[in-house]
């Protein structure tokens, strides 16, 4: 119901596009096994599912956004977030590899590095860790097969996954409810209003 109040109170509002920088930013969020609830857990399997959500924007322009149910269960918070980088970055890369083949073509777009900001749990630095130091694990190595095909774009210098707080995470509200103080900051940083 309160989603279709704010709606019905926003139908007039947009989006105000102010372009600033030149590269690609990718807010990323998981919400591990959010939906679980005990009463449906023997009935419904979604609810052990987590929910991720993602926003991609080209100099401080939102161009895609998606939040939803992984199509996996994730047996860790680790895991859902990594889950939620290689569905964000299935979205992006395909857009950087345009963006250079216009470049190739002579339109005049500058180059810069997408950075991709992952939320990280205080208690899982495992996450990051994953995703920046090369290393095979043991207890990921079903990581390493599945989600890891960004590495060679993170090789070459194209891709930086840099920690970001919790309280500055625009994706947050995409994978679950926020206060309204946080809806109103994560609204203006994506909507401009």
């Amino acid at each position: 119901m309160w989603i279709g109040r704010y709606l019905l109170a926003t139908r007039n509002k947009g989006m105000i596009l102010k372009p600033n920088g030149d590269s690609f930013n990718v807010s990323v969020d998981a919400d591990f096994s959010g939906n679980w609830d005990r009463s449906e857990a023997a009935d419904d399997a979604d609810t052990a599912r987590s929910r991720h959500g993602y926003i991609v924007s080209y100099a401080g322009c939102p161009m895609l956004w998606a939040s939803k149910l992984q199509t996996e269960v994730a047996l860790s918070s680790t895991e859902s977030e990594v889950i939620s980088w290689s569905e964000a970055l299935r979205a992006v890369i395909p857009l950087m590899e345009l963006m250079k083949e216009l470049k190739q073509q002579g339109f005049k777009i500058t180059d810069g590095i997408p950075k991709i900001f992952c939320r990280i749990f205080e208690d899982n630095s495992g996450a990051l860790e994953i995703a920046t130091v090369f290393k095979l694990r043991p207890r990921t190595k079903h990581l390493n097969t599945r989600f890891h095909h960004f590495r060679q774009c993170q090789q070459r210098g194209e891709i930086e996954i840099l920690p970001i707080d919790t309280s500055l995470q625009t994706s947050d509200f995409l994978t679950k409810p926020v206060d309204l103080k946080t809806l109103v900051r994560h609204r203006l940083a994506v909507m401009g209003w």
